[in-house]
């Protein structure tokens, strides 16, 4: 008996319509492309039989182009026309990368948007560009394997990318002619693959320690569900950072110690790197290096490395406090990234869960491969939900409000994509703009927060104070990427930005945002309600002044008007203190003071209303 396949018209392809997605990982050291063949997720090898690329680019004067490892063969010889972790500088500023500068063989200058740029002998690269040639030489690679051009590619990112970086990100692949069917976080892809092959349900702990990148993300997997429940980590914390401290103890050794030329630091580092992957089989390594040649032990390695394998665990524990969980909550942890294979990680991680990480997916090739099905998905080869990710931001978002305040709208670990909006008001009678300040971070008071945006609202219908309705509507996308749009409901005028920062938050930036979370909650607490109740004394004053100023001597006599003003004059005086009683008392007694006014004042205008209709108009108008 022969079977038929027979279904709905593009719900599921034939064999031959199969459409061409791939998933690929952009990493700070190596780079791969993957794609789903007769239902299995495989890496894609080039024509040496190597899945790795190198994300290496070497320029030349006459302006060739070498990507992967024939470009890292020139990085001794070549160090500042070879660009190398060209990944820790997207989306980030010149200012940025100071602290870096020191240690890294290269020449910056400052480009478009405040990026940075390396110097090379073929003009200005800028981080996007050469990532675009590493995209480039992947794309190739698939459409050589699967035999015609991709319709689309998942392309990854570390989960504390922020908007700036995502959006480098994918300005890369836009360059490299690459259609980005979504930006999805490393762990994230890493959870897919583990969790398609192995099924299940839990929570896990995906600890994801590259090249340059470190990303802890604690997610719960249940029935094909994989949701964030929070994600930590540094984007400038990678097995780079391991190949640096042995390369001073080297540089040391060898008493070169001070002023390292580019060719010196390069050939310290790749000698460094050799050394660490030799210690992963075996207990000691022989090194030579700059005339200088000894043995290096594991147990030496082990206690330089330690303080840096200490901080990703740092990152851990609050990744894990955010979410509510203790270690003994999580059911796997799942290894991703080829510092991963250093045993010192192992151990320390193994330790810190009180469990053996898993380690059976090849953690160099695992988040490529975990791309490359949710791209099978998202290109329409798999029919319905079979799938469902869901991403979290880091940071949360907001605008200003009166006083300098934040007014999150966007909390921190809220799940992505998502779109959320806030009721907001006028200060001021007449007021016909509005100036929306866009803004990221967990403190109270703007002063602590990231400015990423301003624009303003035009043409609202001029009314009294607090009549205005202004809807603010945030919309985070699945790639992270932010929209705010401002629209008054009464008269529908609108405004709307795409937040597009000229450079993203380093890692300390981020790390010291979320820990003065934490250590100024109850500061933030206090300066936040005087902050209120200073806004709130202010808009009472003016509000109180203009009405007694319009109405005041029709409607009170002169004692009355002068105790009125005598309170108001009290309170203008305080309402700028740091007292945040006094302020409350005055309020309350401005508040009781007026009782009288406003119920008069209320009373006048129903008069004036009412003035020339009959009381059977009245009647039958209600």
């Amino acid at each position: 008996m022969v079977l038929l396949q027979i279904s709905e018209p593009g719900q599921s392809p034939e064999p031959h319509q199969r459409r061409r997605a791939v998933g690929i990982d952009l990493g700070t050291t190596n780079s791969l492309v993957a794609t789903v063949r007769s239902g299995t997720p495989e890496t894609l090898l080039d024509s040496e039989h190597q899945h790795l690329l190198p994300s290496v680019v070497h320029y030349n004067a006459a302006g060739d182009v070498t990507v992967g490892r024939t470009a890292y063969a020139q990085s001794a010889e070549d160090p500042l026309n070879t660009l190398i972790s060209v990944k820790r500088f997207m989306g980030r500023g010149i200012e940025d990368i100071k602290t870096l500068g020191s240690q890294l063989p290269y020449d910056m200058v400052t480009g478009d948007g405040g990026m940075p740029s390396f110097k090379t002998v073929a003009g200005n690269i800028s981080p996007v560009a050469a990532s675009a040639q590493i995209l480039r030489v992947l794309v190739e690679r698939a459409e050589l394997a699967l035999d015609g051009a991709l319709e689309g590619a998942v392309v990854t990112v570390p989960a504390y990318f922020d908007e700036a970086q995502r959006q480098a990100t994918k300005d890369a692949a836009t360059l490299a002619g690459v259609k980005v069917l979504r930006l999805l976080n490393e762990p994230t892809a890493a959870a897919v693959a583990y969790g398609l092959d192995q099924g299940g349900q839990g929570v896990i702990a995906v600890y994801d320690l590259g090249g340059g990148t470190f990303d802890i993300s604690i997610l719960r997997l249940s029935l094909g569900v994989f949701e964030v429940l929070s994600t930590g980590g540094d984007s400038a914390l990678g097995g780079d950072d391991f190949d640096r401290v042995l390369a001073q103890w080297l540089a040391e050794q060898a008493g070169l110690e001070h002023d390292l030329n580019p060719f010196q630091q390069r050939e310290l580092l790749m000698a460094a790197r050799k050394a660490k992957e030799i210690l992963s089989d075996q207990s000691q390594v022989e090194v030579s290096v700059a005339g200088w040649t000894g043995t290096l032990e594991r147990q030496l390695f082990n206690s330089l490395v330690d303080p840096l394998i200490d901080k990703t665990l740092r990152s851990c524990r609050r990744a894990l406090r955010d979410a509510g969980l203790k270690a003994t909550d999580v059911e796997n942890v799942v290894m991703v990234g080829g510092s991963t294979r250093t045993l010192r990680v192992r151990e320390k991680v193994a330790e810190a869960f009180a469990q053996q990480p898993l380690v059976n997916i090849d953690p160099d090739r695992v988040v490529a491969i975990g791309a490359a099905i949710q791209a099978d998905v998202l290109v329409g080869n798999k029919l319905g939900d079979e799938m469902l990710l869901l991403d979290v931001i880091p940071l949360s978002l907001g605008i200003e409000t009166m006083g300098g305040l934040m007014e999150k709208i966007i909390h921190r670990n809220t799940t992505i994509p998502v779109a959320k909006a806030q009721d907001f008001t006028t200060f001021k009678d007449g007021q016909t703009a509005m100036s929306v300040h866009v803004l990221q971070g967990e403190r109270e008071l703007i002063s602590d927060c990231r400015s990423l945006a301003h624009f303003e609202l035009h043409g609202i219908p001029p009314m009294v104070a607090g009549a205005a309705k202004i809807r603010v509507s945030f919309q985070v996308d699945a790639d992270g990427l932010l929209n705010v749009s401002a629209k008054e409901i009464v008269s529908g005028v609108e405004a709307h930005i795409e937040v597009k920062p000229s450079y993203g938050l380093d890692d300390d930036d981020i790390t010291r945002m979320l820990k003065e979370s934490f250590t100024h909650a109850r500061e933030d607490m206090q300066v936040r309600a005087l902050r209120e109740q200073q806004v709130d004394a202010g808009r009472m004053y003016e509000d109180l002044l203009a009405a007694l100023e319009a109405d005041g001597r029709g409607l009170l006599n002169e004692e009355e008007y002068h105790c009125l003003e005598m309170a108001l004059n009290g309170l203008n005086e305080i309402r700028h203190s740091q007292n945040h009683r006094e302020i409350a008392r005055h309020i309350e007694m401005v508040s009781k003071t007026s009782e009288e006014f406003a119920a008069r004042r209320m009373n006048a205008s129903i008069q004036k209303a009412l003035a020339g209709h009959s009381l059977d108009e009245i009647e039958k108008d209600i």
